[in-house]
């Protein structure tokens, strides 16, 4: 492996993405990049946190200890966030927002194991949008009738005069590639700053950086991913409206 996995002090320190290994599939070479090596490490401890916390709310007790606490203040506040966007559509939509909330923050604040953040990486962060949009236009056809659809794509002329049509359409297949890039551009951003001064400053980067990963990877981190699912929730809801089947 000619590129390490961790962004940690040295002159070889960059934070491009590099090939791991590759191998043969169907004839074509494909790459194992760090990306991968990374995401797959963000999930290894995901799932296992997850398992821990199955294990220990299977056992839940009426004074829950340190450990159970955490996972209910957890819970009651990602509860809280979507129920306070989505009104009554929370409840359909509390597990993916929950997931995705998850997701996204320990993979931007994985830069403080030394690890790429998996979300610097636009192959990340692009179907993460996309799924989004999916939801989005599920939404927009289950509860809006086509005649209404129609109305919003031609607004704000009269229906029988589309010319925004274009514009509205441009800027509806613009959402995915706004959020994705938000969310890649911001964290690429900070990995880009961190690795510059591991890379440049060499043994004069120690300790000092610390406060600047509590500024690029958790605020920044937290930040863009209470953006991303703010966004999510609030697209979802403006599709569903009132909740009335068409």
């Amino acid at each position: 492996m000619e590129h390490g996995i961790l962004l940690s002090g040295g002159s070889d320190v960059d934070f491009m993405i590099h090939g791991v290994f590759q191998y043969s599939f169907f004839g074509h070479q494909v790459w194992i990049t760090t990306s991968h090596v990374c995401i797959l490490i963000v999930m290894l401890i995901l799932v296992i946190f997850a398992i821990v916390a199955n294990r220990c709310m299977a056992k839940a007790s009426e004074v829950p200890g340190s450990f159970q606490n955490v996972l209910e203040l957890i819970v009651e506040m990602l509860d809280n966030m979507v129920s306070g966007s989505m009104g009554q559509a929370a409840s359909r939509y509390s597990n993916y927002i929950g997931t995705i909330f998850i997701f996204i923050l320990f993979s931007n604040i994985s830069g403080l194991l030394g690890l790429r953040p998996p979300t610097a990486d636009y192959g990340v962060t692009l179907p993460l949008a996309l799924m989004t949009f999916t939801l989005i236009h599920y939404n927009k056809w289950k509860y809006q009738k086509p005649v209404t659809i129609w109305k919003d794509l031609c607004s704000p002329l009269p229906p029988w005069l589309p010319i925004w049509l274009p514009i509205n359409v441009v800027s509806a297949c613009a959402v995915p590639v706004s959020l994705s890039l938000r969310l890649f551009a911001n964290v690429l951003s900070g990995t880009a700053m961190m690795a510059l001064i591991y890379g440049l400053l060499g043994w004069i980067a120690t300790a000092w950086p610390a406060a600047l990963h509590v500024y690029f990877d958790l605020f920044s981190g937290a930040i863009q991913t209470y953006v991303f699912c703010m966004l999510t929730m609030t697209y979802i809801s403006n599709e569903i409206g009132d909740g009335t089947r068409r």
